[in-house]
Formats: C-alpha cells, structure tokens, sequence
C-alpha cells in the first residue's frame, strides 16, 4: 500500500459529520462531501458504496476506482483539517477513469 499523507475515515459517526454538511458536490459518478474539521491539521478521506451500486463484486470495483483516484488527483490538491467522503454512484462502475479524473479537478477547482 502507498504511504499517504491523507488519514482515512473509519468510524460511522465521522461518516455521519460528513453527512450533515452543506460543502456537498454532486457528479453521475460519485458524491463528493467535505467537512472541515477546525481543531485537527491531518485531511482525511473515506470511500463508501452502498448495495445501489450493485453486489459485493461491484461494491468493491467501485470502491477501488474511487480509492485510485483519490490517490491520483486528490493528493496534490489537500485542504488539512478537511474530510473528504467520496460516495459511489451506480455510473462509476462504467464510466471511463480519465472522465472521473476530470470531474474530480473540476470539483477541486471550485474549491480554490
């Protein structure tokens, strides 16, 4: 596994945090939600798919693409003390890599 300066998300209730802010960006792919978090300095993701996107074979391809992109493109473009949520969409399972690539930037330009 590659060494990240990215902390992951791994408790529901982080997940939840996530869940009730308004920073919320929406793509065919993949939901984006961000939560700034004032008193920490590290940025942290988490990867979530639910059964909508398909059986376990597909959860777990989903989550994976969504792992490498973030991986890819998010690294270079952190805000610390931010959680990152990513949420797989039943379209990501089809839709070609360099596609997510751009709407991921996208997404990350508007933020700057």
């Amino acid at each position: 596994m590659r060494n990240s300066p990215l902390g992951k998300l791994t408790k529901r209730s982080e997940f939840l945090a996530a869940a009730q802010t308004e920073l919320k960006y929406v793509t065919p792919a993949f939901i984006l939600q961000l939560h700034n978090r004032a008193s920490e300095s590290t940025a942290r993701y988490g990867v979530t798919a639910s059964r909508k996107v398909g059986g376990a074979v597909q959860r777990n391809f989903a989550k994976r693409r969504l792992r490498a992109l973030i991986h890819q493109t998010l690294l270079g473009h952190v805000r610390p003390g931010t959680d990152y949520v990513f949420i797989a969409r039943t379209k990501i399972l089809t839709i070609e890599f360099d596609r997510l690539t751009q709407e991921l930037e996208k997404i990350l330009k508007k933020l700057t």
